[in-house]
């Protein structure tokens, strides 16, 4: 253990502590708490400020302040310098800076009960305390003692605290308006959906979780919460999940209050937002949601399997008014439940979604089916000539600003041709319908053509195409393809 902070929490039972601790100094607390670690925070406060130029304390400050963002209004007052004073008290740094001060160390005999004092003059405290008591060097060890310190030295806080030079040209109280931004802050939305699947209906709970890890509390505050990443001056990059086919953004406006570009959703009433807590809101509770269940398999280039491969389970459903969820819905995880045979809820799987608009459709995988199974095999793969392709380009050239010449190009070009088969069996006592998609199709050369199929397909992209395969309760079917590529 660092220092030797056991020693002065020794000294106060942590009962006394809490009942010591100062009430806030907080006005008026408005929070806007944004997706991406970052919460505007406004506060309102009463003071009495004296004419002329003062240095003003705004303690409670959220520890995780940017102080950089900071604007502070009221009545006949200009702001002349700010100071954020973030070197909190804490046992360590109560230690570290007392280095050089004599202390009182008081160390209680566990025999007779009996308490003695003796001055120390702290000398370090790094990895340990090293005092001098008299005429002896000693650590302090870290039983039967705690440390009285004359007073705090300068420079901690015991909260966090904004020191503000003002310039005021009256008098008397007024309203002093604090805004900043804080890291620190988050929220996220959580959904219970409970799917009937035998009547085609799902009902969803939809439950805001707020995070506060900022250091401070704030009481009695008005919350919005804004869904969406605004922007903070970070690079945004990166790889985006692959979309499930079925997944389509809508394009109804919501019945919702808006900020710009982002949807808002406050939390009624006042609400206390402590620091390291988590708050769980509800903001949507629909029942009777028409859903249904898909079977969904995805296929790589040239990817033939040995063994059979679960499809995925897909529940498919809609956001839009006639659906009955009928709202935007903000980012966050869906987990889905059914109830088993004696009729308990059980849970079937989770998956997320993205700031999804009202009215969009959505298809969430919650698993991989147990009893639907689809193998793809490569069954042929031979050379195609360029008689059956375009074999002559023809090119305006010119070289240094000279007129243009045509060149002709007469090559003979290799192409593929492959047979696939998708083999779908169907353990299920009933009929089902298996989405099947392969992709890697075009590669940049945007000439893969599909001369034949045994069930109609639909290029859903140049890279994908996807086929809608039915097969029989207890069944098999057997899809073949024969793609045209390049390559």
């Amino acid at each position: 253990m660092r220092g030797c902070g056991f020693l002065v929490l020794a000294a106060i039972p942590a009962a006394a502590m809490a009942q010591a601790e100062p009430p806030s100094a907080q006005g008026d607390v408005s929070l806007t708490i944004y997706n991406n670690d970052l919460a505007l925070v406004q506060d309102v406060r009463r003071m009495n400020l004296p004419t002329g130029r003062t240095r003003q304390e705004f303690p409670d400050v959220s520890a995780a302040i940017r102080p950089e963002t900071v604007t502070l209004s009221a009545d006949g007052t200009g702001i002349v310098e700010q100071n954020f004073d973030y070197d909190l008290l804490t046992p360590d740094k109560l230690m570290d800076k007392a280095v050089g001060q004599t202390v009182t160390v008081v160390r209680t005999n566990p025999a007779t009960g009996v308490e003695t004092r003796e001055s120390a003059l702290i000398l370090a405290n790094n990895g340990g305390t090293v005092v001098r008591i008299g005429d002896r060097i000693e650590v302090l060890d870290r039983y039967g003692a705690r440390v009285i310190f004359p007073r705090l030295p300068d420079g901690l806080r015991a909260r966090p605290t904004l020191s503000v030079t003002l310039d005021t040209t009256s008098p008397g109280t007024r309203p002093v308006s604090l805004n900043y931004l804080s890291r620190g802050f988050g929220w996220k939305a959580d959904y219970v959906a409970l799917f009937d699947e035998a009547a085609g209906k799902i009902d969803v709970q939809g439950w805001i979780t707020l995070n506060n890890a900022s250091g401070t509390t704030f009481g009695a505050a008005r919350v919005l919460l804004v869904a969406g990443a605004v922007g903070d001056g970070s690079p945004s990059y990166g790889p985006r999940r692959p979309v499930m086919p079925g997944n389509r953004m809508g394009t109804q406006s919501a019945n919702r209050e808006s900020l710009g570009d982002f949807y808002v959703y406050p939390i009624a009433g006042r609400t206390t937002v402590a620091n390291a807590q988590q708050k769980q809101v509800s903001f949507l509770d629909v029942a009777g949601a028409p859903a249904q269940k898909a079977y969904h398999f995805r296929n790589g280039w040239m990817a033939s399997q040995t063994d059979a491969q679960s499809a995925d389970t897909v529940l498919r459903f809609s956001s839009a008014s006639d659906g009955r969820l009928g709202d935007a819905l903000p980012a966050g995880t869906v987990r889905v439940y059914m109830r088993d045979a004696p009729g308990q809820p059980q849970f079937i799987g989770e998956n997320s979604i993205d700031h999804t608009p009202m009215g969009s459709s959505l298809a969430l995988k919650t698993g991989e089916a147990f009893d639907v199974k689809v193998q793809p095999v490569v069954q042929k793969r031979e050379r195609i000539t360029s008689d059956e392709w375009e074999r002559t380009a023809r090119y305006r050239v010119s070289v240094n600003g000279a007129p243009a010449d045509v060149v002709t190009v007469d090559e003979s070009k290799t192409y593929w041709r492959t047979t696939m088969t998708y083999t779908v069996t169907n353990a299920r006592a009933a009929p089902i319908t298996v989405e099947v998609v392969q992709a890697g199709l075009d590669r940049g050369w945007r000439d893969s053509r599909v001369p034949a199929e045994s069930i109609k397909g639909t290029q859903r992209s140049r890279d994908e195409r996807t086929w809608q395969v039915p097969v029989p309760a207890n069944g098999e079917t057997v899809l073949t393809v024969q793609f045209d590529t390049r390559y």
